[in-house]
């Protein structure tokens, strides 16, 4: 049973930064590619970051370039988002998500397994 669970949500004020975290299980994680998207209250699911396989590629929504960041450890099965100089608008719940052959890395219906989700607020 493959299982991702994120970790790492919490409340910050804006301009502040957070790490979070997503442990894979059930899976052979280094043969999976790691995306995180977010979810706002009333808005639609949208891509943030994605991490190749091997950690060597990044793909980042304009949205948070130049802020976030994203690593993984793929002896430990967790991938880490870095999250730096966080505005107001970056609250949401964060999800991570795993998929094995991403032809369309920004594309939530790419992804074969997903978390649960850690909710993210930057107080203004």
């Amino acid at each position: 049973q493959v299982q991702l669970v994120e970790s790492g949500g919490g409340l910050v004020e804006a301009g502040g930064s957070l790490r979070l975290s997503c442990a894979a299980s059930g899976l052979t994680f280094s043969s999976y590619a790691m995306a995180w998207f977010r979810q706002a209250p009333g808005k639609e699911r949208e891509f943030v970051l994605y991490i190749t396989k091997n950690g060597a590629g990044i793909i980042y929504a304009d949205s948070v370039k130049g802020r976030f960041t994203i690593s993984r450890d793929n002896a430990k099965n967790t991938v880490y988002p870095q999250m730096n100089s966080l505005k107001f608008e970056d609250t949401a719940v964060y999800y991570c998500a795993a998929d094995r052959r991403t032809a369309r890395p920004r594309d939530q219906y790419e992804y074969d397994y997903w978390g649960q989700g850690t909710q993210v607020t930057v107080s203004s």
